[in-house]
């Protein structure tokens, strides 16, 4: 699974000012520091959280907002007016500030000392008064941020701000993504497409493509030894075929499924790309259609998509960075058919090959069977039903002046039959708030057929992720009416049409 750097932090910024003297900047800097321990002892906490001093003018506000934009470890800054910090000194600074932001409203107490209250302790603890002075003048700029209220003791507090830390990964990661398409979109396919400048611009990947052959060349000259590693190792994490267990007569069609995948890893590796695409119906001097070797990516944090499908690549990896080490796991999937007769409709996910091993519920089985598409000799597979839990299925679509997030809470569920004849990974949910509602709300949405299923990451991230972007997100869970949902993505079309000016 993807493991998030040990080195990323976020940085914890107190804001107060020189009207009380210095013994009381000497409290306040004694508190936030204390608040900002306790919330890094959080277990919520996967981002180390990294306390800065107090800051009381703008010249120094705005240097400490440049140099969490220049950090590469930094994911974004914690906000704090600890006292009453006269906000007009965070103009410069906010204005300068370009690594997400989340502005925590909390005091150093949890509970009033109420005999011993004198105003020198109001003259301290008024973070009540200081963070609406802050709220407004970040209202007033139109600063992107999340606000979190309460004290860094109660658990719910530290899971929001976990949820955020773990966005603000998700968007450090996709900020610098590469991601290499091989070949191009499935031909006369419409939500594939996408405008990869504007997609640069607002979340910051690089979309580029490269000849397959390049990518055959890079197969053909893998290193044997790598090879042979590769086929130790798929004997050794999955229950083999007994026709590709050494000896059997599909042994050959093994080792040349490794060999795609040390070729193509090691593609991804010397170019320094995050994500990636291939296009069953532009194969090159391909043997197979990628399958093992795009499943086992995903698994190590690789975005993925199908049909030079590069917008889900892009959000796989971003979920990816998202999740980090926590359990679940997240891969590429599509919605595929239907039963109409089990609790009102459940749907059946799966892809052709390419389904990641991180949501499966048991070890894998590794398999050879013919694809009726790609012209190409039958592709090795992982095949698995993925594991039973709440998830959420995201999709990404280009709305021509915008791209639009659709997020679906689902229950996956085991299949209620045996499926011997269907020889790929896949996954049944029941979706949220019933089949009817969630289908007609996708729809409508324009919600694309391929789609992120996440069990690692919830709705808050993807929420956060989303206003860090900048970009549309529409949810679609218990709650959803498809009246309200209609007029959702009615006011969002307007608001977004007004919001990009003249």
């Amino acid at each position: 699974m993807t493991q998030r750097p040990t080195q990323l932090e976020c940085w914890f910024l107190t804001g107060s000012q020189g009207l009380y003297g210095q013994d009381t900047l000497d409290q306040v800097a004694d508190q936030s520091r204390a608040i900002a321990d306790q919330l890094g002892a959080s277990p919520d906490m996967e981002v180390a959280v990294v306390w800065k001093p107090v800051l009381t003018d703008s010249s120094d506000i705005r240097q400490m907002m440049l140099d969490a934009n220049n950090s590469p470890t930094c994911v974004g800054v914690i906000t704090w007016m600890h006292t009453f910090s006269p906000a007009k000194m965070w103009i410069r600074g906010l204005d300068a500030l370009r690594k997400p932001m989340l502005h925590l409203h909390t005091q150093a107490n949890a509970e009033l000392p109420w005999a011993t209250i004198d105003m020198d302790f109001m003259n301290l603890n008024q973070a009540a008064h200081g963070d609406r002075e802050f709220g407004y003048i970040q209202t007033r700029l139109g600063v992107p941020r999340k606000t979190v209220a309460g004290h860094v003791s109660n658990p719910d507090v530290t899971a929001r701000i976990g949820a955020w830390q773990r966005a603000a990964s998700g968007w450090l990661a996709v900020r610098s993504l590469k991601l290499a398409r091989f070949g191009d979109n499935m031909r006369d396919v419409a939500v594939t497409e996408g405008d990869k400048v504007q997609a640069e611009i607002t979340f910051g990947v690089s979309v580029n493509t490269y000849g397959v052959n390049d990518l055959v060349d890079a197969v053909e000259s893998a290193e044997q030894s790598t090879v042979d590693a590769l086929v130790a190792e798929y004997d050794d994490a999955y229950d083999m075929a007994p026709e590709m267990r050494a000896g059997g007569d599909r042994r050959s069609s093994l080792v040349d499924a490794a060999r795609i995948e040390a070729g193509l890893r090691g593609f991804l590796v010397a170019g320094g790309f995050g994500a990636f695409t291939t296009n069953f119906e532009d194969l090159g001097g391909l043997k197979q259609l990628p399958g093992i070797a795009c499943q086992r990516l995903m698994a190590d944090g690789y975005g993925f998509g199908g049909e030079g499908d590069w917008k889900t690549s892009v959000m796989l990896h971003a979920v990816k960075a998202m999740a980090g080490s926590r359990p679940g796991g997240t891969s590429f999937m599509e919605d595929y058919t239907y039963d109409f007769t089990l609790n009102g409709g459940t749907i059946l996910g799966s892809h052709m090959l390419e389904v990641c091993p991180t949501i499966a519920e048991k070890r894998p089985t590794c398999e050879i069977h013919p694809l009726g598409i790609g012209d190409r000799e039958d592709p090795v597979r992982l095949v698995f039903d993925a594991a039973a839990g709440p998830a959420r299925i995201l999709g990404i679509n280009d709305m021509g002046d915008r791209f639009r997030l659709v997020v679906n809470e689902v229950d996956v569920v085991p299949p209620a039959h045996p499926l011997p004849k269907l020889p790929v990974a896949r996954a049944v949910w029941e979706p949220r708030p019933d089949f009817t509602t969630s289908v007609e709300s996708w729809l409508t949405a324009g919600g694309p057929h391929h789609t992120v299923l996440t069990r690692a990451v919830g709705t808050e991230e993807l929420l956060d992720f989303a206003a860090m972007a900048r970009t549309e997100m529409v949810v679609i869970d218990a709650d959803t009416t498809t009246r309200s949902f209609q007029n959702e993505l009615r006011w969002n079309s307007a608001y977004y049409r007004l919001a990009q000016g003249l």
